[in-house]
Formats: structure tokens, C-alpha cells, sequence
């Protein structure tokens, strides 16, 4: 689905810049309406990328976290000035810890849609260019910790495939065969694992790689998409970032909801950050009407 997308087309500064805008404001800001934009552009973009995949992530996984979430925190926490109800421990059910719970909620669906995302734009191969100058053992690690799950997954799924064929299937037969078969796909692949990272590890010892002055082919160029690109980031994180420091995010749970007066600055700003969050989504959009355009030429 990536190859639709024109925001992960765009250079590696750029799509870090912009993960690390979204993460560090999503992991910041309490303000409702804030973590509203911040979650809608996520889930729309996840499933921009993804499809029915993201689609199907989201309500399998992501709507039973945000509903649990949400009700753990009143359960636990009984801060807050405005008593709703009594809990059968004797517990005060407030309304300042529910509404905590929803924005935590809100908090941990947002930042994990995000980081969906930022694997699937953010590959290895830029990870390396942007920090394999700087950190370049560290750069590697990282890449092959984020490049190994996947791997892992799909190298598990042929092995349980081609032990199925054979008989040694982790579902079919007494208990202790299920877990003899198990314990020889785990060998197997504990197997293929230090196998992978030795071969790795040579091959890239073999390109020289972190030696000093040794050059990297690069297919990343930066163009005049990605000069406006960063611009508009810099100036609208920036933007965020005063927004911040002046208090127009801010908003309090305990012991009562406290929040920035609104105003016209106020409403400013949150639509600077809304538009933000959104900017792939617009830059696909965008995309895809020229296309069309040029298309039906």
C-alpha cells in the first residue's frame, strides 16, 4: 500500500520530523480536543496506509484497548472534587477520574496508531541513512530490532507450514507430541535467528561499514517538495510549540477540570495542530486528485 503514499516517498528528515512532532504531542498534551485530532489523523492515516488491514487493527485491538483503558482508571483512581456515585468497596466513583481514564485512553490508542505508522513509513533503510554516520553501530541495531520482527513472523510461518507437511503440526496430536513439535520449530528458528545475525553481521563487516570515510549509495534526494515540507513542519511545530508554552493546550483533571479560557488565539492554534497531524493525509489527498486529473486528460 505504501507505494500510494506520497508522505513516505518524501525524504527521511522529513517523515522523522514529523513522527517525532506527533509522538511528543500526543504523549504531551491532555486537552481533549487536541487528543481528539491527534487520534483521528493517526486512524486515518493507519488505515490510509494499511487498508482493510487498518481497518481490522483498529476495531479488533484498538477499540477494546481504548474501552479498557478508560474504565480501568475510575476502578483505581477516585481522585476528584465531583462525586457521581459509590462503588461497592465504599469507593467514590468521581467524574474527574473518568474523564481521566478517557483521555489516557485516548492518550495510548493515539500514540500506538502512531507508531503503526511510523513502522510502516520509517523503513531500516532510512533509519540507517539518517543515523549511520552519527551512530552507526547503534543505527544498526535499531534497524535489525525493527526489521527482525516481521522477518521472524514470516520465517515462523514457513517452518510451522513445512513441519505441518510432515506431520509435526503443533495442533494435531497427544499433548506431549503438540509440545515436542513446539520445542523443535522453537529450535529451528532460535537456529535460524543466530544464523541471520552472523550472516548480517559479516556482510556488513564485509562492506566496511562504520569504518571512517566510507561512502553509502543513497537514493534520497532532496527536492523542492521536501524544502516546503520541512517549512511547513518547522512553522507549524513551532507554532504547537509556543501554543504550548503558553497555555493554550493546557487543561487540568484534579482535583477539579480546569482549562485554557477559549478564544480566538486558542482555536487557532488547535487547528494549526489538527492540521498537522493531518498533513499526509492531505498530501495524499492531494496527490491523488492530481492524479486523477492528469488521468482523465
Amino acid at each position: 500500500m505504501l507505494s500510494r503514499d506520497t508522505f513516505s516517498s518524501c525524504h527521511p528528515v522529513v517523515n522523522f520530523l514529523y513522527f517525532g512532532l506527533v509522538l511528543l504531542f500526543s504523549m504531551c498534551f491532555m486537552h481533549p480536543v487536541a487528543q481528539l485530532s491527534a487520534l483521528a489523523a493517526a486512524l486515518t492515516y493507519s488505515i490510509y496506509l494499511n487498508g482493510r488491514k487498518g481497518v481490522r487493527f483498529s476495531l479488533l485491538y484498538m477499540l477494546p484497548i481504548l474501552i479498557l483503558a478508560a474504565l480501568i482508571n475510575p476502578a483505581f483512581t477516585h481522585e476528584g472534587a465531583t462525586i457521581l456515585a459509590y462503588l461497592p468497596s465504599g469507593n467514590p466513583l468521581t467524574l474527574e477520574s473518568i474523564l481521566y481514564g478517557v483521555s489516557a485512553a485516548l492518550m495510548l490508542v493515539s500514540v500506538i496508531l502512531w507508531f503503526a505508522c511510523y513502522n510502516a513509513v520509517m523503513t531500516s533503510d532510512k533509519f540507517v541513512y539518517l543515523f549511520g554516520r552519527v551512530i552507526p553501530a547503534l543505527s544498526l541495531v535499531l534497524s535489525m530490532t525493527l526489521r527482525f520482527v516481521p522477518k521472524f513472523k514470516a520465517q515462523l510461518k514457513t517452518v510451522s507450514e513445512a513441519q505441518r507437511c510432515v506431520g509435526r503440526d503443533v495442533s494435531d496430536g497427544s499433548v506431549i507430541r503438540r509440545i515436542r513439535n513446539a520445542v523443535t520449530i522453537l529450535s529451528i528458528m532460535i537456529t535460524w535467528s543466530l544464523e541471520n545475525a552472523i550472516e548480517t553481521a559479516d556482510s556488513m563487516r564485509g562492506r566496511g561499514y562504520g569504518l571512517p570515510g566510507r561512502t553509502a549509495f543513497s537514493i534520497y534526494r532532496f527536492d523542492d517538495r521536501d524544502r516546503l515540507a520541512l517549512l511547513w513542519l518547522c512553522f507549524a511545530g513551532a507554532g504547537v510549540v509556543a501554543a504550548w508554552i503558553a497555555g493554550g493546550f493546557y487543561w487540568r483533571y484534579y482535583p477539579t477540570v480546569k482549562y485554557a479560557e477559549p478564544g480566538a488565539a486558542v482555536v487557532f492554534f488547535h487547528l494549526l495542530y489538527l492540521a498537522l497531524c493531518f498533513t499526509p493525509v492531505a498530501m495524499n489527498v492531494y496527490a491523488d486528485a492530481r492524479w486523477k486529473k492528469i488521468a482523465g486528460r
